[in-house]
């Protein structure tokens, strides 16, 4: 497998960069020009082009053109996903399938389109564990399809299904394999003193990103030799973009942008993506400066990930959004409001870009972190009528947790976390009833269930409805 190649730029020039992190306009589903340490990496998939192997009386009809609609299928696919290097076949029955699998090296997985029937060269793809995109081209392949996808499903095969007239869903589901890729050559940094390696290898195994055990001394040892001017320029920053300042001293902003350079420094080193930090514990037993509530503020809004209480599983979560859909996530501790049938998601970090890094940006205010009264953290007062998706992915039982609401208020309430976005739901009491899967949940802007699930069924995970 080829190695992820990096822009090659030293510390400052990444920490500048990143400031300019943006989604894909070609590919607006994925963030493949978000920052320089996103991985710059293509997918390499296979077309599959399954119809009977001679002209005969059936769907679409008897001598219609499969070569010329698999030439236009391909032509869409690689001018929708550059990010995506595909191969092409044309497959007429079960054996010819079973050959090409035995063939293939370096493959992320397999789009392939049923576009005539009686057909069956589809099934050894369907059935055979690798990631499969099933496509009904549709008055194509429908009796096939039908007939095999809900079945592979049921027997816990890694594949999705697009049965649909607009092509858009097509590219929308090859971009799977991209995210996917992505993942694989992602890392995340996770920083705590305590010892919890043992949960690494599931991460890679189940979901793709490599995990890495950064010590808080580590941490700490960045802090002490970062830049404190551009630490105190940050802070000057986060200061003049805040509706107001409310507890936080110029000081105390000062180490948070200080926290910040020298995270972004650790994460330059190790070629990270994304980093979860113990903050409670560390900062609770003086073994950090700072909390680093600001530098996950802007890392969140600049396409990176940063993450709470080193919560490996929102920090792979977040790290799928900002691949799968441009938007940072929201990582929450979520309260439940049945008299209202709301849910409100409470944290001190929450980004501002709700809708990525070239997005509209919210108000925000700057306040102490909540717990302790100390240091510096954001209130953001997020935007208020559109639909927002909540998930959590959890590798260690290959399960994604997902419900949706309405974005309805911005609870101003001293109690607790300071940013605090009240959504509504189907139902706040069933959902208060079956939660699993530990408190936090991780929120992203816009209805994105029908990706999230898609990439789910790929990669392998059941879906959980909550709520």
């Amino acid at each position: 497998m080829p190695k992820t190649d990096f822009t090659i730029l030293n510390r400052r020039r990444f920490l500048g960069g990143c400031a300019a992190a943006a989604a894909c306009s070609a590919c607006p589903s994925i963030c493949t020009a978000a920052s320089p340490a996103i991985p710059d990496v293509k997918a390499r998939v296979r077309l599959v082009f399954a119809y009977p192997p001679k002209p005969i009386e059936g769907w679409p009809y008897l001598g219609y053109d499969h070569q010329g609609r698999a030439a236009e299928i391909t032509t869409r696919l690689r001018h929708a996903c550059p990010e995506i290097d595909f191969v092409t076949s044309a497959i007429a029955n079960e054996a010819a399938g079973k050959e090409v699998l035995a063939g293939d090296r370096d493959i992320d997985g397999y789009m392939v389109f049923i576009t005539g029937i009686p057909a069956s060269a589809h099934r050894p793809f369907a059935y055979s564990g690798v990631p499969v995109v099933l496509v009904d081209d549709l008055y194509g392949g429908t009796g096939a399809f039908l007939s095999t996808y809900p079945d592979a499903r049921r027997k816990g095969m890694p594949i999705a299904g697009v049965s649909s007239t607009d092509f858009k869903d097509v590219a929308q589901a090859a971009r799977m394999f991209a995210v996917r890729r992505k993942l694989k050559e992602s890392i995340i940094l996770d920083v705590t003193n305590r010892d919890v390696s043992a949960s690494f290898k599931t991460f890679r195994d189940n979901l793709g990103p490599t995990v890495k055990l950064i010590s808080g001394q580590e941490l700490d040892g960045f802090y002490r030799k970062a830049d404190r001017a551009e630490g105190r320029k940050w802070a000057q920053t986060w200061m003049a973009g805040a509706a107001k300042v409310v507890e936080p001293t110029a000081r105390e902003l000062e180490d948070s942008g200080t926290m910040y350079v020298a995270m972004r420094e650790m994460m330059a080193e190790h070629k990270a993506q994304g980093i979860a930090v113990d903050c409670l514990s560390l900062f609770y037993g003086n073994k950090l400066a700072a909390y680093p509530c600001m530098g996950f503020f802007q890392m969140n809004n600049d396409g990176l990930v940063g993450a709470c209480e080193a919560d490996l599983q929102s920090a792979a979560t977040m790290l799928v959004l900002t691949y799968l859909t441009g938007k940072p996530g929201y990582i929450s501790d979520p309260v439940i409001d049945t008299s209202k049938n709301q849910i409100i998601y409470a944290h001190c970090v929450a980004p501002n870009k709700v809708w990525g890094p070239k997005g509209a940006s919210n108000a925000y205010e700057l306040r102490s972190h909540s717990e302790d009264r100390k240091g510096a953290a954001v209130r953001s007062l997020m935007p208020l009528g559109p639909m927002t998706t909540t998930l959590k992915f959890v590798p260690q039982r290959k399960t994604m947790v997902i419900h949706t609401g309405k974005a309805v208020d911005n609870i101003d309430d001293d109690k607790a976390c300071r940013t605090k976005l009240a959504v509504q739901v189907k139902d706040a009491r069933k959902l208060m009833g079956g939660w699993d899967y530990g408190w936090h949940r991780v929120t992203v802007y816009g209805d994105e269930r029908a990706a999230l699930v898609m990439f789910s069924d790929l990669a392998g995970f059941a879906v959980e409805e909550e709520g």
